[in-house]
């Protein structure tokens, strides 16, 4: 990976593991990623992912709601993907063509939208590109990413 400027779509497991008390060394693994993407790169988040983070907070993570939404509140310092109509037709095309889940395929066609490089996420195929964004597993890579 290069050092310059690129635009990162951060999933929604990415950001739920900065809340994940259960595995700390995880969270603060995900803690320093998301750090170096705001402070180096251009985070890319959508519309899904906020809801997706927020319904796993509170219901899973047992997390305070008002919490939740300060925390949201900082996500407008991200790029956010609004998922429309046209996205959710382009992630139908994703999902039939590459035979994955439909919410696998709303978050490539999100980052698609946005011309991200690359995915981090843990969820899909880390080192497969999908129509030119590449997903990375930042738990894998490590610091190499950076």
């Amino acid at each position: 990976m290069s050092y310059t400027v690129s635009k990162i779509f951060i999933d929604t497991n990415l950001i739920v593991y900065t809340l994940d008390k259960s595995n700390v060394d995880k969270q603060e693994r995900a803690r320093n990623i998301i750090r170096k993407i705001v402070n180096v790169h251009q985070p890319v988040i959508s519309t899904q992912v906020i809801k997706e983070f927020y319904v796993v907070a509170i219901n899973k993570m047992k997390a305070d709601p008002i919490i939740v939404k300060n925390i949201l509140h900082n996500f407008r310092n991200m790029e956010i993907v609004t998922n429309d109509l046209e996205l959710i037709e382009q992630a139908i095309d994703i999902s039939v063509i590459s035979q994955i889940s439909f919410w696998d395929s709303l978050i490539i066609a999100a980052a698609e939208k946005a011309n991200c490089e690359y995915i981090f996420s843990e969820d899909l195929n880390p080192g497969q590109t999908y129509r030119g964004v590449l997903v990375v597993n930042p738990f894998e890579t490590g610091d190499k990413l950076f």
